[in-house]
């Protein structure tokens, strides 16, 4: 199989974001999908500490990345763990419902965990979308094959869409 085609289907690249307490935390994701007009999914990594923070959480927040995302915004929240950094430290955010949201984004979700399903390696979330709105009309919001090809981005180990 080449599974390069799978990067041929639409997907987006989204930072999601939560609270440790009081400390905000994320990481890059592209596997979210609309499931119904008020829900979403969203895969995450069981070993991602993300994934730890909207457990004991139960709200996350979605940024809409659009084209003109620059790629050291999506290296710093992709490539490392905020279990060691303030992956929030250099990126400019505003607050919504007590949870950031990337400012140079084309909108934002605001969402309460209502379920779950464990895979071997992801956990698959579903939110309830309490909110959600645009930041910037006028950007166009970036596909994971935008990433790849324009971008020339690679995708971490952790990834649901890692191909190694």
């Amino acid at each position: 199989m080449n599974k390069n085609i799978l990067r041929s289907m639409s997907y987006g690249v989204y930072a999601v974001s939560t609270l440790d307490g009081e400390r905000a935390v994320g990481c890059i994701a592209n596997s979210i999908i609309q499931v119904t007009y008020d829900t979403v999914a969203v895969s995450m990594n069981h070993e991602n500490f993300t994934h730890e923070c909207m457990e004991k959480n139960k709200k996350f927040a979605i940024s809409i990345f659009a084209e003109d995302t620059e790629m050291n915004t999506i290296a710093f929240l992709g490539f490392q763990s905020g279990r060691e950094k303030n992956k929030f430290e250099k990126i400019e955010t505003i607050e919504v419902s007590g949870l950031p949201i990337v400012k140079n984004s084309v909108g934002y979700l605001i969402c309460e965990v209502i379920d779950k399903l464990d895979t071997e390696t992801h956990t698959i979330f579903l939110g309830k979308i309490l909110d959600g709105d645009f930041i910037d009309e006028s950007k166009v919001p970036m596909t994971y094959d935008y990433y790849h090809k324009v971008k020339k981005g690679n995708s971490p180990k952790k990834a649901p869409t890692y191909l190694g």
